[in-house]
């Protein structure tokens, strides 16, 4: 069924809102300082669920390229995004996470021959400037180690965001198998990250086992597969710039259900990347989407607050 262009971005908009509220879910229902294991039960039962679902596996050269996408975009993103949380000073990972869309318009510039306009680049500025002013506290002094894995964290979401328009898909295959794909993967490399560093999995009660479904159902599987479903029809600059809408509604749910504060500055730099998010959705028409070898988009995902895409959190970045 055809769908028409508002819509679609509305659509795909829900996978960055969904994504801002890990916090809440985080805090109120799962065990404590378990960041790895979380991402790793949010990545691999919903990437395993898609797979039975579309049974569809790579063939040939999409196994290792499956891999290296899986890998950038969740198995690598998650573990740095996570030592930066822990190392910097309120919400300046997500700062840092916010620059995002001008890392894909510059890597879009060098490997895929796409010119950025400047409406792009002020765009994508004044989309970092609001997030910095909802979440970020001075508090402390920048850790160095800290602000280099967050810039990791983005140069390699950033980098699969471009790899996978610049390879495509399969002939045959659609966004529910490459998403299972890259959550298997991702998951995969987690795992024994994960088991390393955090040791057995901790006990789970009734309301644990309930925050994780959630996670692993809604807050992956379904979000993961409605932000594919966007990337092949929306250009990669349209999809990038919903991003800050993960942070912001953070933000928001904090204030709506945990009884945090939102001061004027931070409600203006809400408008602030709410009109940038929106003036990303004003570039150059999709192109049709084509299989491999084809240009597809991608899109910087979620990054709220210190809450990365393992569900952590820095209370004082969110916490008012």
């Amino acid at each position: 069924m055809a769908i028409n262009r508002p819509a679609l971005i509305a659509l795909t908009a829900l996978a960055p809102v969904s994504w801002g509220t890990t916090y809440a879910v985080t805090t109120q229902f799962l065990p404590p300082d378990r960041p790895l294991f979380t991402g790793l039960l949010r990545a691999l039962p919903a990437g395993l669920l898609l797979l039975a679902l579309a049974r569809v596996l790579p063939r040939g050269a999409w196994w290792w390229k499956a891999a290296v996408l899986g890998a950038l975009n969740i198995g690598a993103f998650f573990p740095l995004l996570f030592l930066s949380a822990y190392r910097l000073p309120g919400g300046m990972a997500a700062v840092v996470g916010s620059v995002g869309p001008l890392f894909v318009v510059g890597l879009s510039a060098l490997l895929l021959g796409q010119r950025p306009t400047v409406r792009t680049l002020l765009a994508g500025v004044a989309a970092a400037f609001g997030v910095s002013l909802v979440v970020l506290r001075a508090a402390g002094a920048l850790d160095a180690v800290g602000v280099l894995a967050a810039l990791a964290a983005t140069a390699s979401m950033s980098t699969g965001t471009v790899l996978t328009k610049r390879w495509g898909r399969p002939d045959g295959v659609g966004p529910l198998a490459l998403t299972g794909w890259q959550l298997t993967a991702g998951g995969l490399v987690i795992a024994p990250v994960a088991l390393l560093v955090e040791g057995a999995p901790p006990a789970l009660d009734g309301r644990a086992i309930g925050g994780y479904l959630y996670l692993a159902l809604a807050n992956t599987a379904v979000a993961y597969w409605l932000w594919f479903r966007g990337i092949g029809r929306l250009t990669a600059t349209q999809v990038t710039f919903l991003g800050p809408l993960s942070p912001l509604t953070a933000a928001v749910v904090g204030w709506a259900a945990l009884g945090q504060t939102l001061t004027p500055v931070q409600l203006a730099g809400m408008a602030l990347a709410f009109g940038a998010t929106a003036a990303g959705q004003l570039g150059v028409r999709p192109r049709p989407l084509t299989v491999a070898g084809s240009r597809q988009s991608f899109s910087f995902a979620e990054q709220n607050g210190r809450i990365d895409a393992m569900g952590l959190t820095d209370d004082s970045a969110l916490r008012r």
